[in-house]
């Protein structure tokens, strides 16, 4: 047998000392194969390290599984963290897999996939075997896999459901797939989770645990999400971030709330498929996937940073959960103050957006939809009467197809389609760019309150290069600098 890795652009001796050392920070970056035992583990399952020569190395779960290999019962290996690469990388397999987690493949095949990213199917199976070891079909399968595990783990719904809500053909290709994948039945794999206390009794409630990898800097997303709640979509309460999700086969509420290892996700969904999407969507929200040592680690060989990096440890950038949301509330809120965004905002909820119930008695509604605002946002929207036009434009767009905005983007094709839009300038389109993709080097060095941060620091934003690829978590620390400044006076 060869100790070769199964894909070139894994190290296979860097890989297995990862494993030998149990080293979780590599969890979900690759995925360890033993041919001896037929099972693959995350780099940090506590079972006995296996001998070199029986180990092979792979990117992705579905790479293992397609290879024939069954997940370890021990460690989860499906439920590891998310790999930073797909959103640190911006080629067509990384377009791919954020796509994927949002669950395109499931909504509209291989072919609407091939369509997002710009590539014909044929060329995409190709790419992504070739980079994954797994074509688009067998990435998806193992996603639904693991959405399966999920519902049956945390609900009570009937199996028959849960065929259907994970995105399978029939029941048949439902049970085989766990069977296949977990070596039990689904109905043995929820007479083990019985013993567990968090699951969900309520029809369309999920209870979750997020994993991340630590450190994250739970003071630094708070103030975030607490500083930009809006009314009606959104609310802070007892350290809980509450908020409305507009998902593909309906809408959603969840309650968030960080601890440590993991963020409490309690989920209330009108249709189960939307699962994976509003996992994806709110892990992409709070970049629970990110590297936080290789970042911390990057960014504290420049001196002027050490003592930020010291100060906020595993520090995020949000990310975001609607991208048509984002981009209009972005443009609301451009060159005025938090609050003021916040008001207009919950003017334009309450007026246009959809009323729904929401078990927590939080939220109310979800944020309106591109065509309300293009139609009704010019009677609602209050402040410079260009301002106004141009978001309506933008709604206008969004409600056309004139502007697409998704996860599968690269940045240098956002950023073109965002700053060929009248009312959109280089600041707006580098934020909403660097939360919509996660792109991790946007350097914000136009915005007011970095540039007080760098002057806090005595930092040359001209001279930023020290910092790739890692300069959206750069921004992240100037900002949090200077609020802390202005705070502390």
């Amino acid at each position: 047998m060869t100790t070769a890795t199964a894909l070139p652009h894994l190290d296979f001796e860097r890989c297995y000392r990862a494993v030998s050392s149990k080293d979780s920070r590599f969890d979900g970056q690759f995925y360890t194969a033993v041919r001896t035992t037929g099972i693959y583990c995350r780099p940090s399952c506590p079972a006995i390290t296996p001998k070199p020569v029986n180990v092979t190395f792979l990117p992705t779960a579905a790479a293992a599984q397609h290879a024939g290999y069954r997940a370890c019962r021990r460690c989860l290996p499906d439920a590891a963290p998310g790999s930073p690469l797909w959103r640190t990388r911006s080629d067509l397999a990384a377009r791919a897999m954020r796509l994927i987690s949002d669950g395109v493949v499931e909504r509209g095949g291989v072919d609407a996939l091939a369509s997002s990213v710009g590539y014909s199917s044929r060329q995409l199976t190709r790419v992504l075997t070739a980079e994954l070891g797994a074509g688009p079909l067998a990435l998806a399968r193992a996603h639904r896999a693991h959405t399966a595990r999920l519902l049956i783990q945390t609900t009570r719904m009937p199996m028959s459901d849960i065929a259907f809500a994970a995105g399978f053909a029939s029941i048949r290709q439902f049970n085989d797939t766990v069977r296949t994948v977990f070596v039990v039945t689904p109905t043995q794999m929820r007479t083990e989770s019985q013993r567990r206390p968090n699951v969900s009794t309520a029809p369309g409630t999920v209870s979750l645990r997020l994993p991340y990898r630590e450190p994250l800097d739970a003071t630094w997303l708070s103030w975030f999400l607490s500083a930009h709640v809006v009314d009606g979509i959104e609310c802070w309460r007892d350290a809980t971030y509450f908020r409305s999700l507009r998902l593909p086969h309906g809408h959603g509420t969840v309650g968030l709330g960080i601890k440590s290892g993991y963020v409490d996700a309690n989920l209330s969904l009108t249709d189960m498929r939307d699962l994976a999407p509003a996992v994806a969507r709110l892990r992409h929200l709070l970049d629970l996937d990110a590297d936080p040592r290789a970042i911390d680690d990057a960014l504290s060989t420049d001196p002027a940073f050490e003592k930020a990096v010291a100060t906020t440890p595993g520090i995020r950038v949000p990310g975001n959960v609607d991208a048509e949301e984002l981009l209009l509330r972005t443009m609301i809120g451009q060159q005025i103050s938090l609050a003021a965004a916040a008001t207009h905002t919950a003017r334009l909820v309450a007026a246009l957006g959809e009323p729904i119930a929401d078990p927590n008695g939080a939220v109310t509604h979800l944020f309106p939809t591109a065509e309300s605002i293009a139609a009704h946002g010019a009677d609602i929207l209050t402040g410079p009467a260009r301002r106004i036009e141009a978001i309506v434009d933008i709604a206008d767009r969004l409600a056309t197809g004139k502007l697409t905005l998704h996860c599968g983007l690269d940045t240098t094709e956002a950023q073109r389609e965002l700053l060929a839009c009248k009312g959109i300038g280089p600041w707006t389109a580098d934020y909403v760019t660097m939360r919509l993709l996660g792109d991790p080097d946007i350097l914000l060095d136009t915005d007011l309150v970095v540039r007080q941060g760098a002057a806090a620091l005595d930092i040359d934003l001209a001279a930023s290069d020290a910092w790739k690829p890692w300069r959206s978590y750069a921004s992240m620390h100037l900002w949090q600098t200077a609020l802390s400044r202005r705070n502390s006076k």
